[in-house]
């Protein structure tokens, strides 16, 4: 549910009311609405772009030939009929349209570069009057894929030239894994040459004004935000348990504590000085809400691996994924510390 991100979507219509030059990395903690977000932003340009919305959530993605079958939608008709199809309609989703004969053409001969392919099927659109606009929603998912070499770089090659070089379309890359926007950030080759932007959850006043708008009692709204904060899933999610609400976030928290407690425990008993490192780590979080972090060592690892705590490498701070992991944070070591 797209609610009061106007700011944010303004800041989007803004970079793509110019011609292309940086990678945009759209981040953020987990469920903050980043593809919300996105989806609102497709509709709005929906007159003057076509989009390709390239979505790697929860796809398995294990060769070349999978990510060409999430890159490319097959579709009936030539070339000349698709590209009419996308002028007239100027959206596309789940894949960019080609037909049968074209993705057999590049799944079959390893000579033929798809990037090629794509630049100039992205630049035969522009000339005819529809600018192109490219969003990879969970790019991390190929970022240990192999193909002659690691794939993730021969992408962002191909987005730098997409991007900076030819100005031909707008790249948008969306991840909610910090531990990959770090990695990213700290490579040379994108260097000047990305931008970034960061979907946060709500603040206090727009998530009780967002539940108040659904008929929540303002007492109804401050207790949702005791528990989840400004989350837009569990902001959402609410409007489903108005009857129990009181024992649905206590019992959500309770499961998150519950998560976070056995996982705790397993560690002790099978990686004791992992265990001993990240104890110390979560404590700062009893009396503090973010704290500053200059290294990603074993223990903010599995915290950010694990959805526990977020990290933002643009301001070296790590804190909870949301208010509903800082109070699990706090409970659990009450039990296990």
């Amino acid at each position: 549910m797209f609610f009061d991100r106007e700011r944010e979507l303004g800041k989007l219509l803004r970079m793509v009311s110019y011609d292309p030059n940086m990678i945009t990395f759209v981040y953020g903690p987990i469920n903050s609405g980043k593809t919300v977000l996105m989806s609102e932003l497709t509709k709005r340009i929906a007159k003057d772009f076509t989009v390709f919305y390239i979505n790697l959530r929860g796809r398995f993605v294990n060769s070349y030939e999978d990510f060409m079958k999430v890159l490319f939608s097959v579709r009936e008709g030539s070339p000349k009929e698709l590209l009419a199809e996308l002028l007239k309609s100027g959206l596309a989703y789940g894949g960019i349209p080609v037909p049968e004969g074209v993705f057999k053409k590049i799944l079959e001969n390893k000579d033929e570069d798809p990037f090629v392919f794509l630049e100039n099927y992205l630049r035969e659109l522009k000339e005819k009057g529809r600018k192109p606009i490219l969003i990879i929603d969970e790019l991390q998912v190929v970022s240990d894929l192999k193909i002659d070499g690691l794939l993730i770089y021969k992408l962002f090659n191909f987005f730098v030239r997409l991007t900076k070089e030819t100005r031909l379309s707008h790249v948008f890359v969306v991840t909610s894994d910090s531990l990959f926007i770090e990695k990213v950030y700290n490579e040379a080759m994108l260097q000047g040459r990305v931008d970034y932007f960061l979907v946060d959850d709500f603040d206090k006043e727009t998530s009780l004004k967002f539940l108040v708008s659904q008929g929540f009692t303002n007492d109804e709204a401050e207790l949702v935000w005791s528990y989840f904060g400004g989350k837009p899933v569990y902001l959402v999610e609410a409007l489903k348990h108005r009857e129990e609400l009181k024992e649905w976030c206590e019992g959500t928290l309770e499961d998150r504590t519950s998560w976070l407690v056995l996982s705790l425990n397993s560690m002790k008993r099978k990686n004791p000085e992992l265990f001993r490192d990240i104890l110390p780590l979560l404590n700062e979080f009893n009396d503090k809400e973010a704290i500053k972090c200059n290294e990603i060592d074993d223990a903010v690892f599995w915290t950010v691996k694990n959805n526990v705590l977020f990290f933002d490498p643009r301001k070296r701070f790590l804190r909870p994924q949301g208010r509903l992991e800082l109070l699990a944070i706090r409970r659990a070591l009450d039990e296990v510390g």
